[in-house]
């Protein structure tokens, strides 16, 4: 049977060469096109050379420069989504990962088809706004003089400079948007912008949280727009225009 074909464009960046080599040809035979990196100084050289659609980012890497720092750099030059792939099932780099732009991490030993099926989301989240823009034109929301456009992905803040969001963040901000004066529970925030097939956990919902307060709130310690509620969740209590 024939591979289903993609037009996305993946980087593998992993110091194992079994593994970049299994991964690269996984995806290749699902239909993708792969670059691989063995560390940091090849992944800033193949960022350089191409543009790609997702970076599948392993945790340790050799150099003396490790997973976290080059998302940290890739975040702050791009919103190209970031899988992390990595030995280390600890909760704590979980949270980090995700604070630092990750929009998954799943930990190794792996199912190929499991990467697949989450990669798959992340990449479909990020283009299917955009698809359906073209059928059925440009949905924007307003709130306290900022513009959500949904269709875009893009959002604009009150002087009408764009902020970049990574897919989580978006995603978080328009469920927010939408469900605005709602309190919403930690396990619904999780249901509506990553879904049940992800490993739901409080503190992955509050990372989130803290990275997109960094990015609409004028003093992110003391939030107008994303309240907690003590005990329950959060609320987004801006007024939608």
């Amino acid at each position: 049977m024939a591979a289903l074909q993609h037009d996305a464009h993946l980087l593998v960046v992993d110091d194992d060469p079994r593994i970049r080599q299994m991964l690269t040809r996984y995806f290749e035979d699902e239909g993708y096109t792969v670059s691989s990196a063995a560390d940091g100084i090849e992944m800033r050289v193949r960022l350089r050379q191409q543009n790609f659609d997702a970076v599948l980012l392993d945790l340790v890497l050799p150099g003396g420069t490790d997973g976290l720092d080059l998302a940290r750099e890739i975040r702050a030059q791009s919103d190209v989504p970031i899988m992390m792939l990595t030995g280390r099932d600890d909760v704590v780099d979980r949270i980090v990962g995700l604070e630092v732009g990750a929009d998954d991490y799943i930990a190794k030993p792996f199912h190929l088809r499991e990467v697949h099926a989450r990669l798959k989301s992340i990449l479909r989240r990020r283009q299917a706004p955009a698809r359906s823009a073209e059928a059925a034109g440009e949905e924007i929301i307003g709130f306290e003089d900022w513009r959500l456009n949904l269709s875009r992905r893009q959002l604009f803040d009150p002087e009408g400079a764009e902020i970049e969001l990574t897919t989580g963040e978006f995603d978080m901000l328009t469920t927010f948007v939408r469900h605005a004066g709602r309190v919403l529970t930690r396990d619904v925030l999780m249901d509506l912008t990553r879904g049940r097939s992800l490993e739901a956990f409080d503190r992955t919902i509050d990372a989130q949280i803290v990275r997109l307060r960094r990015k609409i709130e004028t003093d992110p310690k003391k939030p107008q727009f994303i309240k907690a509620v003590r005990g329950v969740g959060y609320v987004f209590t801006a007024r939608l225009d």
